[in-house]
C-alpha cells in the first residue's frame, strides 16, 4: 500500500523516533520505519495511531496511485535552486494542520501589502490567547454580521485594537470579540 507517511513526517520536521513517542501506546522508530516503507502492512489500527500522532485525518496517510500530487523539487536560497537528492510530495499545510478549519479571506483590490487576487487563510483563536498575536494581520467578528482585519496593536482579553492594512485609515476597536483568527498563509498567483 503506497503511503505518505514519510513525506508527512518530514514536512512537520518529526523524526521517526518522534512520531514513534507520539504513538498511543508508543511504538519503535524501527516500526515506524517499517510502515513508511511497506516492508510492514500499515492496517487501519495503525493508520489511526499514526494520523493521531501526526495530527492529520487517517486518509491523509494514503495516497492515490493515479494521481500526481505536488512534489518538493528542490530547495532555495540565496545560492540558488538545489535539486533535493530525494524529491517527495508536498502535503498541503491545510491537510496538515490540527484543530479548528480553515477561514479564508479574499482581496478584491489592492490593500496594503495585499494584492487583488490574494487569498488570506486564517485560523481560529480564542480571544485570551490574543498576546501571542500582537502585531500580526487578524480578522476579527463585529456585530451585524461585519468583520475587522488589520495589524493586532493592543489587547486585553476584553477588547482588540488593530490598524487596517489600508494607509490612512483610523485604528478600529472591537469589545468582547467571540474569537481572532491569525494570517498564517497566504496564497498569491505569481
Amino acid at each position: 500500500m503506497i503511503n505518505r507517511i514519510r513525506d508527512i513526517r518530514v514536512q512537520q520536521g518529526l523524526t521517526l523516533a518522534d512520531v514513534a513517542a507520539r504513538c498511543e501506546p508508543a511504538t519503535t522508530a524501527q516500526t515506524i520505519g517499517r510502515l513508511e516503507t511497506g516492508m510492514r502492512n500499515l492496517s487501519l489500527a495503525w493508520m489511526n495511531r499514526i494520523a493521531a500522532a501526526l495530527g492529520v485525518e487517517p486518509e491523509l496517510l494514503l495516497k492515490s496511485e493515479g494521481a500526481q500530487p505536488a512534489r518538493i523539487v528542490a530547495t532555495l536560497d540565496d545560492g540558488g535552486a538545489e535539486a533535493l537528492a530525494n524529491p517527495r510530495d508536498a502535503v498541503p499545510p491545510t491537510e496538515i494542520g490540527a484543530g479548528d478549519a480553515w477561514l479564508v479571506v479574499t482581496v478584491s483590490g489592492p490593500c496594503g501589502e495585499y494584492r487583488a487576487g490574494d487569498q488570506i487563510w486564517l485560523r481560529r483563536h480564542s480571544p485570551e490567547h490574543a498576546g501571542r498575536l500582537m502585531n500580526r494581520d487578524v480578522l476579527v467578528p463585529r456585530p451585524g454580521g461585519r468583520f475587522g482585519f488589520g495589524r493586532l496593536i493592543d489587547a486585553d482579553g476584553q477588547r482588540v485594537a488593530l490598524l487596517p492594512p489600508a494607509t490612512g485609515r483610523p485604528q478600529v476597536v472591537i469589545d468582547h470579540p467571540a474569537w481572532i483568527a491569525s494570517a498564517d498563509l497566504l496564497v498569491r498567483n505569481l
